[in-house]
């Protein structure tokens, strides 16, 4: 009976939102400083942006929390924005300007996986409780470090978290020589899950800002919501797909097989 109460006192001091999300930036050394500044100053405008506060308010709640982190290595996660509400136009300016003041620095190798699982230790370990919980992972290459991505995603959708993505399919960074064609079907079988999970690509740094205002409506918002229904009627997003023969450690074996590196 005590374990009963406490559980019942725990949840009663939940704060409920309508959608927990979780935005984990790619900051790998494959990324130019240049890109990375246009990555930030994208999730900042975004977030600012009257479409997505109309999203935000069109919620059942009118709020939302939203943690952000940067990663690269399986290693290499760093918070930029802890567990935070934002139901008004000052609290997402206030996101955003703590967004401002954290610098960006890059670090070696690609571990989506890394930052998947990252990603459920902070809705593990998060005081809101969200009618959807979403984690929204940016990258420009394959997963080539750490577990394999599909068991790190599987693991997020078992709990019935979704996995969104926003493959940057761009040239500018430091190396390419990892990539892998079609990051967006890599996405699309390897990465992103859960119902109605879906991937907007981006294929020039041009179309960055629009991208991820677009895809905050889409998580934030619902088909009641005319903010959401405007933006979905614009060009398609890919949603999530399986194709039996494709292989989701190509980023792995193309790290190993590297001429440089001898068993």
């Amino acid at each position: 009976m005590a374990l009963a109460m406490t559980g019942e006192t725990a949840f009663a001091d939940t704060e409920i939102v309508d959608v927990q999300l979780v935005i984990a930036a790619d900051v790998s050394l494959s990324m130019s400083y240049e890109e990375l500044q246009i990555q930030r100053e994208g999730y900042i405008a975004a977030l600012t942006h009257d479409s997505v506060i109309r999203a935000i308010e069109d919620g059942a709640y009118g709020r939302i929390a939203l943690a952000m982190f940067e990663w690269a290595g399986d290693q290499s996660q760093h918070m930029v924005v802890p567990w935070t509400v934002i139901a008004s136009r000052a609290d997402a300016e206030a996101v955003a300007a703590r967004m401002a003041g954290v610098q960006t620095n890059s670090a070696r190798r690609t571990s989506i996986s890394g930052a998947l699982d990252f990603a459920g230790d902070l809705f593990a370990e998060s005081d809101y409780r969200g009618l959807r919980r979403v984690v929204d992972i940016s990258g420009d290459g394959p997963n080539n470090q750490g577990g394999p991505v599909v068991e790190a995603r599987e693991r997020l959708v078992a709990q019935g978290i979704v996995v969104n993505g926003l493959p940057m399919m761009t040239d500018g960074g430091m190396s390419s020589v990892f990539d892998v064609p079609n990051l967006d079907e890599y996405y699309s079988n390897c990465v992103i899950g859960g119902p109605g999970a879906f991937v907007v690509p981006v294929n020039d740094w041009d179309q960055f800002p629009e991208a991820v205002r677009r895809k905050l409506v889409l998580e934030l918002a619902g088909p009641w919501s005319p903010t959401w229904r405007d933006y979905a009627g614009r060009a398609p997003v890919i949603a999530v797909s399986t194709v039996e023969a494709y292989d989701c450690l190509i980023g792995e074996k193309r790290w190993m097989n590297r001429s440089w590196n001898f068993p």
